[in-house]
């Protein structure tokens, strides 16, 4: 048995799964401020009458990190960055507290300048007085020797909680990427701290001893406990889950448009043939452009309980969300209280819609019920506007599948596959709307757990070798070797590939069904003077994400006919 568990901004869904399909499947309302009762209350009642030595794991996915950069509620943290000559690092300051410090690597990894020690006390004074207790450290050239990150952490780490090192979060070149990566981490670092808490203590009072794992946002997942050094790979996970738990059911000839409206956000992509876009770079999420490796998914903020207010005379929704919606008990109109007033969802409390949209109603100078059609109708309009400017952006870079460069290929979808707790009302809505072919995704109110339950574990790999100086690194890996000046690209390659299967198998990876593939091959000479002195090699491999095997019998089972 496998449980798939999904924790949204509003709701958490949970489901328990066999080879012959969904066994239970419950929703419980989400507490951000009680995580531990929300997950608790979802393990209870997705396990009872269940023996427990049955379940064999548990698979996470959440909304948290996406909602509180979405709706820019992060906290704030340090960065320290070390970028020596040229542009000027303060062009990628990612907020306010960025300090610019002494100290350069070059591209070889040889030290240019070392960094000051006085300097970076008193920078972590400074940041120690203001109370901050995350710091994020990153050298413009440290994934290939990362001496000065690891000298900052060493000055500093008695003051701080967390301190992030660049070259542990990412191998990739890419120095205002690097910096945005780092700068994410650190500060969703405390939100995923919280809910690997919440979980954690939870599966501990309901006597669950498995090794847990938790969706990363390029829909692969790793081992529970590995993730809290890497929050970041957090970011898009609920999202991610949504791309898994729809891929299943897309059709294999056509690019499909995928549409999971959640309480906070919508998260959209585009699938080619049944398979997942991939950002080549990284995520670029609430402004911020990272090296996180990533489906392509884009978070708008409109949501079923997204704020309904009026600006002049027109109505305004998103992207903030201040609670449920009034007929759930929540202080402020949304759209799914204009789904009460309509009469599409009976379960909550009409009346208190009605209140919470009739002032939107009367300053329109139109019925409540009409108020509440044209607040739904605008809610439909605004997503299927926000899916088209994706998909045009989509169009001007090249695009990538989670296989391969899609070259020459324009996107052009004209099916919807929508999944989400009120699936059924925005396929309807969306269908009279638009032009495209809507369906709902089976068992579209907890596709994302099942999406969780079903994916496969992940990994990505990232070596450096230099004939010249005679060493090879892979930083994330904390690899280091010394290498012969004869040393190959295909002895790179077998070690980059050494490396990644016991990354992916420690992280949790069936070992008897890995799917490996080789991302990046490259290599330039060095020269000086007339002669060829050196190779620089580069190589990148991951574990293609995808689903479990044999998960097709579990789908089967699942099939039901669609709005």
């Amino acid at each position: 048995m496998i449980i798939g568990l999904d924790v949204g901004g509003t709701h958490t869904d949970v489901v328990l799964l066999t080879e012959d399909g969904i066994v239970r499947e419950v929703k419980v309302s989400t507490d951000a401020s009680h995580l531990f009762n929300t997950v608790l209350e979802g393990l209870e009642k997705i396990t009872q009458g269940i023996h427990l030595k049955d379940i064999q794991r548990v698979v996470l996915s959440t909304t948290l990190t996406t909602n509180a950069i979405v709706q820019h509620k992060i906290p704030e943290v340090g960065i320290i960055v070390s970028s020596g000559p040229g542009i000027d690092a303060a062009y990628f300051k990612p907020n306010k507290l960025f300090y610019p410090v002494a100290g350069s690597i070059d591209h070889r990894g040889r030290e240019i300048e070392a960094i000051d020690s006085d300097e970076i006390s008193a920078v972590g004074r400074e940041l120690s007085q203001k109370g901050i207790r995350h710091v994020g450290v990153i050298g413009k050239f440290s994934v290939r020797n990362p001496v000065h990150e690891l000298q900052i952490e060493s000055l500093l780490h008695d003051r701080f909680e967390k301190i992030f090192l660049g070259h542990r979060l990412s191998g990739n070149l890419n120095f205002p990427r690097r910096i945005a990566t780092t700068y994410l981490n650190t500060s969703v670092y405390p939100i995923h701290k919280e809910f690997f808490t919440a979980v954690r203590d939870s599966l501990k009072a309901k006597g669950i001893d498995l090794p847990i794992r938790i969706l990363k946002a390029d829909g692969g997942n790793i081992k529970f406990d590995a993730s809290i050094d890497i929050p970041g790979q957090t970011i898009l996970s609920g999202p991610a889950a949504s791309v898994m738990g729809a891929i299943a059911f897309a059709p294999r000839d056509k690019e499909t448009l995928v549409l999971d409206i959640g309480g906070t956000t919508t998260d959209m992509t585009v699938l080619i043939d049944s398979v997942p876009l991939l950002a080549p770079l990284g995520i670029d999420l609430g402004g911020y452009r990272t090296l996180i490796r990533s489906l392509d998914v884009y978070s708008t903020g409109i949501g079923g309980d997204s704020l309904v207010r009026m600006s002049g005379k027109d109505i305004v929704i998103g992207p903030e969300r201040l609670g449920p919606a009034m007929a759930f008990g929540g202080p402020v109109p949304t759209p799914t209280d204009a789904l009460f007033i309509m009469n599409k969802m009976t379960n909550g409390d009409r009346e208190k819609s009605v209140r919470g949209i009739a002032p939107i109603a009367a300053a329109l100078d139109i019925t409540v019920e009409q108020a509440a059609e044209k607040i739904f109708s605008l809610t439909c309009r605004n997503i299927l506007s926000e899916a088209a400017n994706m998909v045009m952006r989509l169009n001007q870079k090249p695009v990538y599948t989670i296989h391969e460069l899609q070259e020459g290929i324009h996107l052009n979808p004209k099916q919807i596959l929508i999944l989400g707790g009120p699936a059924p009302f925005f396929a309807e809505e969306m269908k009279r709307q638009s032009s495209y072919g809507v369906q709902v995704v089976p068992k579209w109110s907890v596709a994302n757990a099942v999406g969780a339950a079903l994916a496969r574990t992940t990994s990505e790999v990232t070596l450096f070798a230099d004939t010249e100086q005679c060493n090879l690194l892979a930083p994330g890996e904390n690899y280091t070797a010394s290498i012969q000046s004869n040393f190959s690209v295909q002895e790179a390659i077998d070690i980059a590939f050494d490396l990644l299967r016991n990354k992916a198998v420690g992280r949790g990876a069936n070992p008897e069904h890995l799917d490996m593939e080789l991302l990046e091959n490259m290599q330039f000479n060095m020269i000086r003077g007339f002669s060829t002195t050196g190779k620089n090699i580069r190589i990148r491999a991951q574990v293609k994400p995808g689903l479990i095997h044999g998960y097709e019998k579990i789908i089967q089972s699942i099939q039901e006919p669609s709005c």
